[in-house]
Order: C-alpha cells, then sequence, then structure tokens
C-alpha cells in the first residue's frame, strides 16, 4: 500500500472487502496474511484521521439564551 492520502470512506469500504475476503477462507495463508496487514495498515489509518477530527470538532450548547462553543472531549 502506498504512502497517497487515504480517504477515510474509501478505506472503510476496502476494510469490509478484506474481512469478508478473510472470512470466506478461500485464500493460501501468504495471501490471506497480506490482505490481514493491508487491513490492519488501513485500521490504523483510519483511528489517525478519525483521532485528528475529534481533536477538531466543536460543541455548540445553549445556556440560557447564548450559545457557547467547546472543544470536544473525549471519554478517552
Amino acid at each position: 500500500m502506498t504512502k497517497k492520502e487515504i480517504i477515510f470512506e474509501d478505506a472503510i469500504e476496502r476494510l469490509e472487502e478484506i474481512v469478508k475476503m478473510l472470512e470466506s477462507g478461500d485464500f493460501p495463508l501468504d495471501r490471506s496474511l497480506e490482505l490481514f496487514e493491508e487491513g490492519t495498515t488501513l485500521v490504523k489509518e483510519c483511528n489517525k484521521k478519525l483521532s485528528s477530527v475529534e481533536k477538531s470538532v466543536k460543541i455548540l450548547s445553549q445556556t440560557i439564551g447564548e450559545i457557547e462553543e467547546k472543544d470536544f472531549e473525549s471519554n478517552e
């Protein structure tokens, strides 16, 4: 897999394909390992993107007639 920019939705779609392929059990061990490695790389990239987006999300809350902007706070 190259180091080009990965579109999140495309990565998720590819992960779904990989899962189906691995679940089928129709591939030799070497090919299954390649697919697994590709999947783990995609998961890492998706997690990076989600983390980045999470940090930039702002929450708007209304308190006593005023709108207040707060940073999203993760439960982690």
